[in-house]
C-alpha cells in the first residue's frame, strides 16, 4: 500500500519541506526566510501621485516607501500570449489610466531596492502548479514554450470549459501532458483563490494586502493538488495553525490529514530525512546489491557512471552486469528526483553484451522516471552506449541550494600536489629577483609546502635557488592558507 507524507520543517529562518514515499525521500524544497520577498502580493493601494512626463505614478500600499506603477504595467500581461492575441493589448497614457486619489488593487512585480519602492501592476495574476489565473479576462493563452501544434490544442481545449465570468487562464509549459482532472483541480483551487481576494477587497480598507504570496508549505501542498498524502506532519506550531487555516479556506480536503509533530526527536531524524539529505551531497551513491553510482554535476551537463563495486553476481558477469543496470535505474530516478537535477544527463551504464538486457534496462529506467512529476524524455543508447537523457529544468538543484563553490579548488574538484606549488614559488622567486632589487625573500605557505620546502629531500633545491640567485631564502608557515595559496615577499 502506498504511503507518502510531507514533513515540514520549521524555524524563525528557514522552512524545509520533504516529500516520503514509503519511507524514501522523493524531494525537498527549502527556503529562506531572508530571501522570501513581496513579489506576487496583490494590494489594495491609493494613487498618491502622476507623473504624464514619466509614464507612471506612485501608489500608496502601505509599505514604507511608496511604490511605482508605469502605464506598460497597467495592460494585461502577454508574455505566454500569441503573438496575434496581443494586438489587443495598447499602452495608453497614464492620466487616462490613473488618477491621484484613485483606490486601486495592484501586485508586486519587483521587490523594493535601497531607495526605490516596489514596482507594481494591475494586471492580476494568480499562478499554480499548471495554470496562470487571470481575472475579468475571458480568453485562455498558452505557453509559447510548448512547441507540439497538438498538444497546445489539447490543452486550450480542456481548459476553455474552466473559464467564466471571473476570468481567464494562461496554461503553463509546466502543464504539457497534464490530464483533465489536474487542470480541473488547478482551476477549482485558482478560483476559490480569487474570490478570497475579491471578499477582502470590499472589506479591507486602502492600503492593505489582500493576497500575500504562498508561503512554501502552502506553496507545496498548492502544486500537489489531488496527491495522496497520507499524513502532512509539521514541527511547528505557528506554522501548523496557517496551515490549517488555509487548507480549511482552499483544500478541506486535506485538513484531516494535518498532524502537529511534538516528539521530542526531530522531525527529519525520525524519518531519516537529515541523513538522506547529507547523503545527496556526495557523489557517490551506494547500491544494495554493492555497486555504485557515481553522479557528477557540472554546468553543461550532469553524468552519471554505475560500477559493480564488490557485488558478484550469483551465475556470470553478465547477469552481474544486468542485475547492477537494473538496480541503478530505480536509484538514478530517485536521485535525479531528489537533487533536482535538470538539462541534459548523461548515464554511463556498465557495457552489456545482449541487445535484450539493453532494451531491458532502457525499459526499466522509463518505467522509474515515469513517477516524477518533472517532465523527463530518454533517448536511448549512443553509438558509445551511453544513455542520453533529459529532465526539464523547475527550480535550483539541490547542491545549488546548499553548497557553494570549493574557494580552495574553485570548483575544479582537486587542488595541486605540493611539489607543484613548490615548484611554482621557485619560479616566482626568480621572477620577483628580475623585478626587483632585494637582500632576501620571504615565502609564506601552508603548512604542507613549508613542511616540504624544508625538509632534507628539497633543502637541496633550495639552496641550489638561494646560489642561483645569490640571495637567502627563508620559509614560515600561514597555517591559515590553503595548499595553493603563497606569498613571496622582497625584504
Amino acid at each position: 500500500m502506498e504511503s507518502v507524507d510531507l514533513l515540514a520543517n520549521v524555524t524563525p529562518s528557514e522552512t524545509r519541506i520533504a516529500l516520503v514515499d514509503n519511507g524514501i525521500l522523493k524531494e525537498v524544497h527549502i527556503e529562506r526566510q531572508a530571501k522570501r520577498g513581496i513579489v506576487g502580493n496583490i494590494y489594495k493601494g491609493r494613487v498618491t501621485r502622476v507623473l504624464p512626463g514619466m509614464q507612471s505614478a506612485f501608489v500608496d500600499i502601505g509599505l514604507e516607501k511608496a511604490a511605482f506603477l508605469h502605464a506598460s504595467d497597467i495592460v494585461s500581461h502577454t508574455e505566454c500570449v500569441d503573438a496575434d492575441e496581443q494586438k489587443q493589448f495598447v499602452v495608453k497614457d497614464i492620466a487616462q489610466l490613473v488618477h491621484e486619489g484613485q483606490d486601486i488593487v495592484v501586485q508586486v512585480v519587483k521587490d523594493p531596492l535601497g531607495t526605490k519602492g516596489a514596482r507594481l501592476t494591475t494586471d492580476i495574476t494568480l499562478p499554480s502548479r499548471y495554470l496562470v489565473f487571470m481575472p475579468e479576462n475571458s480568453h485562455v493563452g498558452v505557453s509559447q514554450r510548448i512547441e507540439s501544434e497538438e498538444e497546445r490544442a489539447r490543452l486550450k481545449e480542456l481548459v476553455l470549459p474552466l473559464c467564466d465570468e471571473l476570468g481567464g487562464f494562461i496554461i503553463r509549459t509546466a502543464a504539457e501532458g497534464a490530464t483533465e482532472t489536474e487542470l480541473i483541480q488547478d482551476a477549482e483551487f485558482l478560483k476559490r483563490l480569487w474570490r478570497k481576494v475579491l471578499e477582502r477587497r470590499a472589506k479591507y480598507s486602502t492600503r492593505s494586502m489582500l493576497y500575500g504570496e504562498l508561503a512554501l508549505t502552502q506553496r507545496i501542498l498548492r502544486d500537489f493538488i489531488g496527491a495522496n498524502f497520507s499524513k502532512i506532519h509539521i514541527d511547528s506550531k505557528l506554522c501548523f495553525s496557517e496551515v490549517k487555516q488555509f487548507t480549511e479556506e482552499f483544500m478541506p480536503e486535506l485538513t484531516d490529514k494535518l498532524v502537529l509533530y511534538s516528539g521530542s526527536q526531530p522531525l527529519f531524524d525520525v524519518y531519516g530525512v537529515e541523513n538522506a539529505i547529507q547523503t545527496a551531497l556526495n557523489s557517490r551513491v551506494n547500491l544494495k546489491s554493492g555497486g555504485y553510482l557515481i553522479i557528477e554535476q557540472t554546468e553543461a551537463m550532469t553524468t552519471i557512471d554505475i560500477n559493480t563495486g564488490a557485488f558478484v553476481g550469483h551465475r556470470n558477469l553478465e547477469e552481474t552486469i544486468f542485475n547492477t543496470n537494473i538496480e541503478a535505474t530505480k536509484a538514478i530516478a530517485q536521485q535525479l528526483q531528489l537533487r533536482n537535477l535538470g538539462g541534459i544527463i548523461i548515464i554511463d551504464f556498465i557495457d552489456m553484451q545482449t541487445e535484450e538486457h539493453r532494451e531491458r534496462v532502457l525499459e526499466s529506467l522509463r518505467l522509474a522516471l515515469s513517477k516524477d512529476r518533472v517532465k523527463t524524455n530518454v533517448n536511448g543508447f549512443t553509438q558509445l552506449g551511453l544513455v542520453e537523457m533529459t529532465r526539464k529544468r523547475t527550480r535550483e538543484s539541490l547542491e545549488h541550494i546548499l553548497c557553494d563553490e570549493c574557494p580552495t579548488c574553485s570548483g575544479r574538484g582537486s587542488v595541486k600536489t605540493v611539489e607543484t606549488v613548490c615548484y611554482e614559488i621557485m619560479r616566482e622567486i626568480i621572477r620577483v629577483n628580475h623585478l626587483f632589487a632585494s637582500e632576501q625573500f620571504v615565502v609564506y605557505a601552508s603548512r604542507a609546502v613549508a613542511d616540504y620546502l624544508i625538509n632534507e629531500e628539497s633543502h637541496g633545491l633550495l639552496a641550489e635557488l638561494e646560489v642561483f640567485i645569490g640571495k637567502q631564502i627563508q620559509i614560515k608557515t600561514e597555517v591559515y592558507y590553503s595548499q595553493e595559496q603563497f606569498d613571496v615577499v622582497v625584504m
